[in-house]
């Protein structure tokens, strides 16, 4: 009779998978799970991170292993890493014995928040292309991006949220002449990151940067991405298989919308340039406006005058410009298949590119001798652009 009184141990319980949004950054709600005839008294919790190289069938090898006494089928893990994976495993207690220990489930705390790249980051009054990087070692499900339109009564909240962003960039439609604060989270199973650090976007003009990775070894780009400066330095040995053969020249990264777009470039008057733009796959073994893939506004000094050129396929028509321009405007018009050029500081009109372009262009800026040039972006078009 005392062997019929005998409560049996517990079977091992069965730990759930992961439910979405059950995790923060720092901690995980762990549930599973028992034959509804078992005893228990407490359940015992262990849990250990998952490293790459430790395989997780091993139990003897790896990172200490953590363990909690609790009373529920469930229970809240806290100090965690983030966007960390956790392997869990839970054994069951009553009078009689410990029960075998569950199979391993593998839970993961959410993502730690994205870093948006300013310096790849552009906008035009019609939209912004945001780009950003995870910062996480696991992998990511996806992306959210929240724009907050800001005004003079300050911040209104989320006027959006794209969500299921595969990749680390996003294209954003956004109305012309406004300010927006953008931010990112990064989502796995666990829920959502914290929002990045807020990125602003203005959208009165175009804004984009000069990109390092394509400018000539004799060039040098400022900090801020928007500064060129060519010295009259030999070129290192090592680098003198460059990018630019022909041209001491850099593209600028230009928002991938049809639209309108306007920037400036400020220079000396005495400094020979090339201004324009330029397929991405424009040969580097030519010049700029030398091939059908680019076109540009170049400036020569000769013994007798300032020269200018407006290139394409190496051919340019005969033009005068008798004041020499320090201050130019360029327009681009996808639509129209146009690209002008103007003195800014005389509202003048100088010239007119009229073609169909198939593909986007970037920016392209190249420097003949040593000089420096700056491009000023974020500048809304000027009313007289407009006219032409």
């Amino acid at each position: 009779m005392d062997s019929i009184n005998i409560v049996p141990a517990p079977s091992a319980p069965v730990i759930n998978p992961q439910v979405s949004n059950s995790a923060t950054r720092t901690s995980l709600r762990v549930c599973w799970s028992l034959f509804s005839d078992d005893s228990v008294e407490y359940y015992e919790l262990y849990y250990r991170p998952v490293l790459e190289d430790t395989p997780a069938v091993d139990s003897t090898k790896g990172p200490d292993v953590s363990n909690v006494k609790v009373k529920e089928t469930h229970c809240s893990v806290g100090e965690l890493l983030p966007n960390v994976q956790y392997e869990f495993w839970v054994t069951a207690t009553n009078t009689t014995g410990i029960s075998p220990a569950s199979e391993k489930a593998v839970y993961v705390t959410v993502p730690s928040p994205p870093v948006i790249r300013q310096r790849e980051c552009s906008s035009c009054p019609e939209a912004a292309l945001i780009r950003w990087e995870s910062g996480n070692t696991n992998p990511v499900d996806s992306y959210t991006v929240e724009l907050i339109e800001t005004g003079t009564d300050g911040q209104s909240g989320v006027t959006e949220s794209i969500v299921a962003v595969p990749t680390c960039e996003s294209l954003i439609q956004l109305e012309s002449g406004r300010q927006y604060l953008i931010y990112v989270r990064a989502v796995n199973i666990g829920g959502p990151s914290d929002r990045s650090q807020a990125f602003t976007v203005s959208t009165t003009g175009t804004i984009f940067h000069l990109l390092q990775d394509t400018a000539h070894p004799c060039l040098s780009i400022s900090e801020d991405g928007f500064s060129m400066f060519y010295g009259d330095e030999e070129l290192p040995l090592s680098c003198t298989v460059c990018v630019w053969s022909r041209c001491v020249a850099v593209l600028g990264d230009l928002i991938p919308v049809r639209g309108r777009h306007y920037w400036e470039v400020e220079l000396d008057e005495d400094t020979e340039y090339r201004i324009g733009v330029a397929y991405e796959d424009t040969q580097r073994n030519s010049y700029l406006g030398g091939t059908n893939t680019s076109w540009c506004m170049r400036h020569v000094l000769t013994p007798s005058r300032h020269k200018y050129e407006f290139l394409h396929s190496g051919w340019s028509p005969d033009i005068r410009i008798t004041v020499n321009p320090v201050r130019i405007g360029l327009s681009l018009n996808y639509e129209r298949g146009i690209l002008s050029f103007f003195n800014v500081e005389l509202e003048q009109h100088l010239y007119t590119f009229y073609c169909s372009f198939q593909r986007y262009v970037h920016p392209c800026f190249a420097l003949d001798n040593p000089g420096a040039l700056t491009v000023l972006t974020g500048v809304e078009a000027p009313g007289y652009v407009h006219l032409v």
